[in-house]
């Protein structure tokens, strides 16, 4: 899937604007100004849009992780992971919110796209076990509308983050 689709799906999410998405990757040691950022969040068809690197996206979901969680001044940062894949993708939300498996399955099932256990399980194993899969980006898509429905219900609609 398209950094810039993660990015504006989980903009929408938490319902925050461009300012907030620079804070956040601000938390992981990313500096970029908001003219980048905004940027990012264009349409792809507009002149000014700017497509999302690898770093910047790792970096973003780290900010994310430390924005929900906290984070561990104690723990050195996880080392990055290139390129980013949709498994990597699905792995840090799955933290960032503090969902587990049952969560997750939900969260499909809300977006009208069922999983068994196995096949959910198959997308957060490393990529060398036996039982590994590629997560597409029809199933990405799907969780981040889920998680979309599943935090919206949850939050009162003046809440911020």
């Amino acid at each position: 899937m398209v950094n810039n689709d993660v990015i504006r799906s989980v903009r929408y999410i938490l319902n925050v604007g461009a300012q907030q998405i620079l804070e956040i990757m601000a938390l992981s040691g990313l500096k970029l100004n908001l003219t980048q950022v905004s940027d990012f969040l264009l349409d792809e068809t507009a002149p000014s849009y700017l497509p999302c690197d690898d770093l910047v996206m790792e970096h973003f979901l780290d900010g994310l992780i430390y924005l929900k969680r906290g984070k561990d001044e104690s723990r050195p940062a996880m080392p990055f992971e290139f390129p980013i894949s949709n498994n990597l993708v699905l792995k840090k939300l799955k933290v960032a919110f503090q969902l587990k498996e049952e969560d997750m399955h939900d969260i499909l099932k809300r977006a009208d796209y069922p999983l068994g256990r196995a096949e959910v399980s198959a997308f957060l194993r490393k990529r060398n076990h036996e039982n590994y899969r590629e997560c597409g980006d029809q199933v990405l898509r799907y969780f981040l509308k889920g998680l979309a429905l599943r935090e919206h219900s949850f939050k009162p609609a003046s809440s911020k983050v």
